[in-house]
């Protein structure tokens, strides 16, 4: 086939995700056999053939494309062999917009959670990217504790060859089988120190590992997870501007299910994998903990559109010491195609939503809505911001899709009466001239301060609209660290058990006998509420009410943690003056 005509046929497809009625089903299939039957003369046109797949099988018109789709991405590694077999540059497989085609390679520096979940799901395939990897002094400190009389070459030699030390330290397994990531990681787990630590000492490493996806089922161009039922498009997509927030947010709360253990775990191992093969790690989908895992199934009714959605918490051992933290991923007809991120204090959440590239033609705004009503649901929310990263802050490619407008239009203000001047003005240009586009520096401009959704219905979200507006944990750890340096010579062990000490004789308890994640718990409120004027004023029961807060972040559900923090309106507003 011709570069012209290919190029034709690929643009068709394209315009066909969005075409509905009787006869598309019929012509999206014959054009997908007929690009099936292609020769892709270069990586840019094989990836567009392999982005439109994958939108298909998300956001299909009938069953017969999703049987073509299913069947052609399941072999799509032989297509992309043969480019490499033609010689083509297989970087331009490797950007961070398309990583994770089945049948190309991925190089990563990784945390150790995800790198000891890579080594033990793809055995023998993740070795050491050594040309990319100079270890030195790093190596030389960390390793003597696993690889025996290390001390006298790297403590003193200039030329210490790590390489060989660490296969010889593996044995001929390891270097015949790309077995050494798999020891090392083996290694670090053994050591005897806790789960956070461990992760220090390997990070600090900066091994750059590379494996080779194959055709795995972990591939973009593969995971897709199985369901009783498919979701068929038959009319238009629903567009941002047929989608009422308020709307949505006022109805009934979604149906949250708790799911069975072995059901979490595979939704746990799925979000890995979905982030790993596109260059991600969250915070919350490398530690999700399995034990916490819901899901709302909208279903495959006109209502549902085929979408279900995630939810999990982090493990008590792994939590931040103030906002509580829910992340999640949503599947379309069981295909990932965005994952969150959502921490919360009292009733304000911060939450971030990134839809994949592939599928940000496909229904965004609605989708992010029902986000929405499932995290305000689990969480209490009544304000939900949006951080300046999502809108544009350093972030080039949400200026280009212009993720402002996305926001505002959905009904999110900002939070700084300067760019809320600026958006009113933005939005009067556009309105005397539909052709009007605002500029890239003042996108730039307009996401430089969060955006603010208050969601109503609550005597607190009518009375308190912006009190959220001016608020950071950053400030108040800020302040922490200023005191530290200030009262106590920049010494955080003694300034811990100062204030330790100090609010348990404010609230008259002794933390002595509880559980060690309850003492770290209090260590960390303690910090911050010993600077909390007038501490000594509150009465008996809102001390009370205080110490049930404090040892509830450290109980299997972190939502009681956050659902009593709504509650309490006296440490609510001594956390808004202190972050404000």
């Amino acid at each position: 086939m011709f570069a012209n005509a290919l190029d034709h046929q690929l643009t068709q497809l394209e315009a066909a995700r969005h075409r509905f009625g009787r006869n598309e089903v019929a012509r999206v299939v014959k054009l997908l056999n007929r690009l099936n039957a292609a020769r892709f003369p270069d990586p840019a046109s094989l990836i567009r053939f392999h982005e439109a797949l994958l939108f298909l099988r998300a956001f299909p018109q009938g069953p017969s494309v999703i049987r073509v789709t299913e069947r052609i991405l399941n072999s799509f590694h032989k297509k992309v062999e043969a480019l490499r077999r033609a010689g083509a540059d297989m970087a331009e497989f490797d950007t961070f917009e398309v990583s994770g085609i089945a049948g190309t390679q991925m190089e990563d520096t990784l945390s150790f959670d995800v790198a000891g979940w890579l080594v033990k799901h793809m055995p023998g395939q993740v070795k050491i990217a050594w040309e990319n990897y100079e270890p030195g002094r790093e190596l030389g400190t960390t390793g003597p504790r696993f690889v025996p009389l290390l001390e006298d070459d790297a403590y003193v030699e200039a030329d210490t060859p790590w390489r060989r030390w660490l296969e010889a330290a593996a044995g001929e397994f390891g270097r015949r089988k790309n077995a050494i990531p798999a020891w090392l990681i083996e290694r670090f787990g053994q050591l005897p120190l806790p789960p956070n630590q461990k992760a220090e000492l390997y990070e600090s490493l900066r091994i750059p590992l590379r494996w080779n996806l194959k055709n795995s089922v972990i591939t973009r161009t593969r995971n897709w997870k199985p369901v009783r039922s498919i979701f068929y498009h038959t009319t238009s997509l629903i567009s941002r501007s047929q989608v009422s927030l308020a709307d949505e947010l006022a109805g009934r709360p979604p149906k949250l299910t708790k799911l069975s253990l072995k059901q979490s775990d595979e939704i746990i191992d799925m979000i890995r994998e979905v982030m790993l093969v596109r260059y991600r790690e969250l915070y919350g989908t490398t530690l999700g903990d399995p034990r916490s895992v819901c899901r709302a199934d909208f279903g495959t009714h006109e209502a549902g559109r085929g979408v279900t959605i995630y939810l999990w918490n982090l493990p008590p051992d792994r939590r931040l010491p103030l906002r509580a933290y829910v992340a999640g991923l949503t599947l379309k007809n069981g295909v990932p195609i965005n994952y969150i991120e959502a921490i919360g204090l009292c009733e304000w959440m911060e939450v971030g939503f990134n839809t994949f590239y592939t599928f940000r033609g496909g229904e965004a705004g609605w989708i992010y809505a029902q986000v929405l009503r499932c995290l305000c649901h689990r969480m209490g929310t009544t304000c939900v911001s949006v951080y300046p990263y999502q809108l544009g802050h350093e972030n080039e490619e949400a200026i280009e899709s212009g993720a402002f407008w996305f926001y505002r239009k959905l009904g999110f203000r900002p939070g700084r009466a300067d760019l809320q001047r600026l958006a009113e003005s933005e939005e009067q240009k556009i309105a005397a001239d539909s052709k009007y586009r605002t500029p890239a520096r003042t996108l730039k401009r307009l996401a430089a301060g969060h955006v603010f959704y208050d969601v109503s219905g609550t005597d607190l979200a009518r009375s308190e609209v912006g009190a959220w507006d001016r608020f950071s944990t950053r400030n108040i750890g800020l302040r922490v660290n200023q005191r530290m340096a200030r009262d106590f010579g920049g010494d955080a062990v003694r300034m811990r058990e100062h204030s330790k000490r100090a609010l348990e004789r404010e609230l008259g308890v002794s933390t002595s006998s509880w559980k060690p994640l309850e003492k770290a718990a209090f260590e960390n409120f303690a910090l911050v509420l010993t600077q909390v004027p007038g501490l000594h004023t509150w009465t008996q029961e809102e001390k009370e009410d205080l110490v049930r807060i404090i040892r509830a972040k450290a109980k299997p559900d972190e939502m009681l943690y956050l659902q009593l923090t709504q509650r309490h309106r006296r440490l609510r507003k001594a956390l808004l003056t202190l972050g404000s």
